[in-house]
């Protein structure tokens, strides 16, 4: 199994003040983590590549776009809203972690890689058609999904996203779009407070209570994800990345282990190679306690290049 990594050094320029959960410390807590457990060195790695203006259009009208252009402060850094700030690097940044979706598509289905960890920030998942929010300008796995149809003529696909909070920014772009399936676990009630009960019939939620355990994680997934997956056969699968349900996160209450992430990403494997001939393309959206964020996603790795979970050392970074 070829598990492409896809990261950039430039990711690190992006900042939103010292005390911002959303920080560089996060993409280094992953490689430390994953080179320390010899995971790094066993995928294939390479660097992201910014997203195109047609690329990003796809998912964004031109007049947000450019209308989120003329916010790029020359020095400093400016507020979107109450928990999104930009400074002189972050669009140039957001492209490159978006662009990483779409080199990852490419890879896929040019038989480079079987599959993708795009390891990149910001995050895209709340970042709807025409709002920026939630640390995210835009959004990275609508991206790659709208250049999946574009160039390859993909008609059925999934985006799965198992961050603590809803992707309501992926739900906004493509609600009520019959060819692309949403599965979305998050604890509820909690932000973005929106979307949080869609009616589109191509969106399926999976609401979780504060205090939700592996287990209940577990049956839950397997009730609303599986039936849903089997129903749509999906060509291509992309996976929003969020470890921020981990009992140790700070953001939120929900109680998953490490391992939960390697064992649904096993399910999304075997959902990938029965109908998608193995095409997953990962992306990282959420995670904000550094040790386990970098547990987290080399669990995640590990079940991408189809190794059995490893218990590591709990201790810090």
């Amino acid at each position: 199994m070829i598990t492409s990594f896809l990261t950039h050094p430039h990711c690190d320029l992006h900042h939103m003040g010292p005390e911002h959960p959303e920080s560089p410390l996060r993409l280094q807590a992953i490689l430390k983590r994953m080179a320390l457990a010899g995971i790094l060195q066993q995928t294939m790695q390479s660097e992201a590549r910014p997203a195109t203006d047609d690329a990003l259009s796809r998912v964004h009208p031109q007049r947000h776009l450019t209308s989120l252009g003329k916010c790029v402060p020359e020095h400093g850094l400016i507020n979107l809203d109450n928990d999104t700030f930009m400074n002189p690097h972050s669009l140039e940044v957001a492209r490159l972690a978006a662009g990483a979706v779409v080199r990852g598509i490419d890879q896929v289905y040019r038989h480079q890689a079987d599959n993708v960890f795009c390891a990149v920030r910001p995050p895209g998942h709340h970042a709807e058609a025409t709002e920026a929010m939630g640390f995210c300008f835009y959004n990275n796995v609508a991206v790659g999904a709208a250049h999946a149809r574009a160039k390859y003529g993909v008609k059925r696909l999934a985006i799965l996203d198992f961050d603590v909070h809803q992707c309501n920014g992926t739900i906004d772009i493509f609600s009520d779009d019959p060819d692309v399936l949403i599965c979305t676990s998050y604890q509820y009630p909690f932000y973005p407070w929106r979307y949080l009960r869609p009616e589109a019939d191509n969106v399926i939620c999976t609401p979780l209570d504060a205090g939700t355990d592996s287990l209940a994680f577990r049956r839950r997934i397997e009730r609303d994800w599986l039936p849903a997956l089997q129903a749509h056969r999906p060509e291509l699968i992309l996976v929003s990345a969020g470890f921020d349900a981990h009992r140790a996160d700070p953001m939120a209450n929900l109680c998953l282990e490490d391992e939960d992430y390697h064992w649904i990403t096993t399910l999304i494997m075997d959902m990938a190679r029965v109908y998608a001939g193995n095409r997953l393309v990962s992306v990282l959206e959420g995670g904000y306690d550094l040790d386990a964020l970098g547990r987290s996603a080399t669990a995640h790795v590990q079940a991408l290049l189809g190794l059995p979970y490893t218990q590591e050392e709990k201790k810090a970074i």
